[in-house]
């Protein structure tokens, strides 16, 4: 959808020049994802140095001598810093963020150390791997991911994360969560599930932008409370995506469909929006099985 508005915006018409943008935007997200992660594993490190540092002091205290090791003895950050697929992934997409910014670590680092969250970890007597994990779990939530200024540098360095941040973040959440013991295996998830699942990126793209004009005439009579020239662009992008999907894509389950792109009005377009797309698909819909025009394929696709 950004895509397609962006040609829309750019007056361009090179279909393969915007695809490759689309696929290398889709890249980033993993290379988001690995940003992130990552900053989990430089925080550690640089907790660790610092004790190193404050204990090789000439005048050191004996708590600087003998410090508490808790936080960067971590179970979550170990297994972040040990692990194979995580360091591959590093390697290949060539994430060196945080050598090259290391002050976002260095202010991250404060702000945890500056939290209850931090304060009552480091005072707990007990160690567990649960309580390992809560913790890194309630940091990385309220305050790596809440941090406007780790946002801030995000979005200057690649405007498209600016709406892959949730995705991203919910999905580190999501994995270390199901982490049970220091031996379980952490992978890093491809990008596409399969070959179909990339293919269906482009074709979608693709068939959505050849047939623009076909499309929007199947809507363009089925707005009478609407003036045409004022529907939002976003708005008629996201049915012609959608009147795509309904027929050219005889896999997709019609509910799937509309529920997906009442979200995306929702969050990218008006407050009425989703209203206004929900009616036009509805009645859509209606006439398109009546005179068979929508041919889904297998079981509960209707």
């Amino acid at each position: 959808m950004q895509t397609i508005y962006a040609m829309h915006q750019n007056g361009s018409d090179s279909l393969e020049k915007e695809e490759k943008f689309l696929l290398f935007s889709i890249e980033n997200i993993q290379d988001l994802y690995l940003v992130m992660l990552s900053s989990l594993i430089e925080i550690a490190k640089k907790e660790l140095v610092f004790l190193e540092k404050s204990s090789e002091k000439h005048l050191a205290t004996a708590e600087e001598r003998n410090p508490n090791k808790k936080f960067v003895n971590n179970a979550i950050f170990k297994i972040l810093a040990e692990n194979n697929s995580l360091s591959i992934a590093l390697e290949d997409r060539k994430i060196n963020n945080w050598s090259l910014n290391d002050d976002y670590i260095l202010l991250l680092l404060a702000a945890i150390k500056e939290s209850d969250l931090y304060k009552k970890y480091m005072s707990s007597k007990t160690t567990s791997f649960l309580e390992d994990k809560e913790f890194v779990l309630a940091v990385f939530t309220d305050v790596i991911a809440t941090n406007d200024k780790l946002y801030d540098y995000l979005e200057d360095n690649k405007l498209t994360w600016v709406d892959d941040i949730p995705l991203v973040n919910t999905q580190i959440i999501k994995q270390l969560g199901a982490l049970k013991s220091p031996n379980d295996s952490f992978k890093v998830p491809k990008l596409y599930k399969d070959t179909e699942d990339k293919e269906f990126v482009t074709n979608l793209f693709r068939k959505t932008v050849l047939n623009e004009v076909a499309l929007a005439n199947e809507y363009i009579d089925k707005t009478p409370n609407w003036d045409i020239e004022r529907i939002a662009e976003i708005d008629t992008i996201i049915l012609k995506m959608a009147i795509c999907e309904l027929l050219k894509f005889p896999s997709i389950p019609i509910k799937v469909t509309i529920n997906e792109y009442l979200e995306v009005a929702k969050e990218y377009s008006t407050p009425k929006s989703s209203i206004f797309i929900n009616g036009i698909l509805d009645n859509l819909v209606k006439e398109f099985q009546a005179s068979n025009k929508i041919q889904k394929t297998g079981r509960g696709l209707m």
